[in-house]
Order: C-alpha cells, then sequence, then structure tokens
C-alpha cells in the first residue's frame, strides 16, 4: 500500500478495499455481522444504554494515548458511569488526504487493544477521505451500546444529606498532558494522560455495592463541571472540601505557573460518585484495590436536597466558595 491517505481512499474502489482489508479488518477482525451493510446482532436484553462521541483531540499523539484509544475508553465510559456493560460499538473515520498510513495503522491497532482490554466488540464502521486541509488529520466518531442489567440500576432519586462524593484519584492530568504535549506556553511536562476505560472498576462496584446513587466520569469542563450538572439535573447541594482534593505534584505545579484551577481541567480516566455514606467504606476499599482507583479518596458531601443545585468549595483557610460550570474556552480540542 501507499504511504499516505489519498483521495482515492474514499471513493469505494480498489484503495477503499485495500485500506479496509489491510488497515481495519487486520486490526479489527471480520466476523458475520460485518458482511452486510449493517450489522446485525442480537440486542442482549430488554434494557439497552446507547452512547455516541466524536473525537477531534489535538494532538493526535500524546503521552499516555491516542485518539484511537482515546475514542474508545472515552465511549466504555460513558456507558459503564451509566451502570451499562459495554457490548458493541462502531467507528467513523473522517481522514484528512496526506495523512500517513502508519500513523493510522497504529491509531486503529490500539483501537483493537483498547476494545478487546474492554470487552468490547467492534462491530461496524465508515471511512471518509477530504480534501486538505478540511480535517486536522483525522476524526473519529464512536457509537456503542451496553447491556442494563436489573441490579446495574442506579438511583440518583434516593440523594440525601449526608451522602459521600467519590473520585477515583488525582483529577486534571489528561489536560496538563495535552498541554504539554502541544508545546505551548512553554510547558514541559511528563505527565501522561489518564486516558483508560473504566468498567471493570464500575461493573465491580455495581456488583458488590448497593448505595451507589451516581456515577460520572469527569472529562471535559472538569469535575468542578461534572458535579456542577448533576446538582443541577437531579436537584441537590454539595460542598466539596479542598483539602482532600487529589492533585498530583505536577498538575498542581503546571497549574500554578499558568493560571489554571485542576477542578476544571479534563480527565479521560477518573470516576466521580455519590454513594450512600454508610456505603462509602466499602466503595473505597474495592477502589483502592483497584489499578484505576488506587488513589480514591471521599472529597464532598451532599450538604441539603433543599438547596437545589449548587456546588460549595470550602478553602483551606476555611471559607466557602460556589463553584460554577466552566466558562469560556480553557482547552479547546481536548478530546
Amino acid at each position: 500500500m501507499v504511504k499516505r491517505i489519498s483521495l482515492a481512499h474514499g471513493e469505494g474502489g480498489e484503495l477503499t478495499h485495500q485500506l479496509i482489508q489491510e488497515v481495519f479488518i487486520k486490526s479489527f477482525g471480520h466476523s458475520e455481522e460485518a458482511q452486510f451493510d449493517a450489522a446485525i446482532c442480537k440486542a442482549p436484553s430488554q434494557t439497552i444504554a446507547v452512547t455516541t462521541d466524536s473525537y477531534v483531540i489535538n494532538p493526535i499523539f500524546f503521552p499516555g494515548g491516542n485518539i484511537g484509544k482515546l475514542a474508545i475508553t472515552g465511549t466504555v465510559n460513558d456507558l459503564a458511569v451509566s451502570g451499562a456493560i459495554p457490548r458493541i460499538i462502531t467507528v467513523g473515520f473522517i481522514i484528512e488526504e496526506g495523512f500517513p498510513l502508519p500513523d493510522l495503522k497504529e491509531i486503529v491497532q490500539s483501537m483493537a487493544r483498547e476494545a478487546e482490554h474492554a470487552g468490547v466488540k467492534i462491530i461496524a464502521g465508515d471511512t471518509k477521505v477530504v480534501e486538505k486541509g478540511s480535517v486536522d488529520g483525522v476524526f473519529i466518531n464512536t457509537t456503542a451500546i451496553g447491556e442494563i442489567q436489573d441490579k446495574h440500576q442506579l438511583n440518583p432519586n434516593s440523594i440525601e444529606e449526608g451522602d459521600a462524593v467519590i473520585v477515583s484519584g488525582s483529577v486534571g492530568d489528561h489536560g496538563i498532558s495535552i498541554l504539554g504535549a502541544r508545546k505551548e506556553m512553554g510547558l514541559l511536562t511528563d505527565i501522561e494522560s489518564d486516558c483508560a476505560s473504566l468498567n471493570y472498576l464500575t461493573q465491580e462496584l455495581i456488583d458488590n455495592v448497593n448505595g451507589i446513587r451516581l456515577m460520572r466520569d469527569a472529562t471535559r469542563g472538569g469535575l468542578a463541571t461534572t458535579l456542577v450538572e448533576l446538582c443541577e439535573d437531579f436537584q441537590f447541594t454539595v460542598e466539596l472540601n479542598a483539602a482532600s482534593l487529589p492533585v498530583s505534584n505536577g498538575v498542581k505545579g503546571a497549574c500554578d505557573i499558568l493560571g489554571f484551577d485542576p477542578l476544571y481541567l479534563a480527565n479521560e480516566g477518573k470516576l466521580v460518585m455519590i454513594v450512600d455514606a454508610n456505603s462509602k467504606q466499602n466503595v473505597l476499599d474495592i477502589m483502592t484495590n483497584h489499578k484505576l482507583g488506587e488513589k480514591a479518596c471521599v472529597i464532598g458531601e451532599v450538604q441539603s436536597c433543599e438547596e437545589k443545585g449548587k456546588l460549595y468549595l470550602r478553602t483551606a483557610v476555611g471559607t466557602t466558595r460556589r463553584l460554577q460550570r466552566l466558562s469560556g474556552m480553557l482547552l479547546p480540542r481536548i478530546c
């Protein structure tokens, strides 16, 4: 095959066939589901979860991953925090003319590895090639379906005062990793993205804890924006303790230099949960014994179900300030 993608690779002819055979099928495989223009599969249960997402991250390759790995982990995590077991996924590629074929192969192979690791099957896909300058390298779109079992139902309607807010580890790693990879603002850092599939951790928690109210993966907008949305959507108020927030020294240092707040930096492998106060120790025990939750900790609690839709932060000096959604643009194209 040629070394770069051309417009002819998107025309449906011989080069398209070669691209599909030598890049996608070689990595993803070819099953009976892929023999038609639509994948035909049996629904695993009467209740399913469906999610779709698009990935336009810049740069495409970054410490800890690339756009392909991110596309799988991000999609898997949206199902996992909804209480679903990820089962199948589709992927669509929009590729810029001239994109290096070895880079595409590396991206696709990383997707295949992460899908296998997460136990999700890539069953369908699409490829489009556009003129140079129309896309920045490659964009990826995904859609995935997960199975919701009866025991996997989350219960946000039971949130009450005293419920604990738990995060699975340090925040802001992905945001600082991407900023460093862009070589913007003179930032030099060895921080890697936390890009990871959380579904095995969430499944273990759901299987062993009865008091889980809500789960989310704190991605764009960071931990603060994620919690503000939860507070507003489900009508309760949370107070976070600044002294309890897990932030690595590298992220702290970068934020001090650049004036960023780690609460608003993106994450791609961090789970935030609201759980019954009586269940929090059980949750922590499970998390801290899992590779992706070793630094899990309680960072706050539900203060009120009467004063609805607010998020507060208790600072190190004992004052309290209200946190809002991320305003404006902190880091564009972070995922």
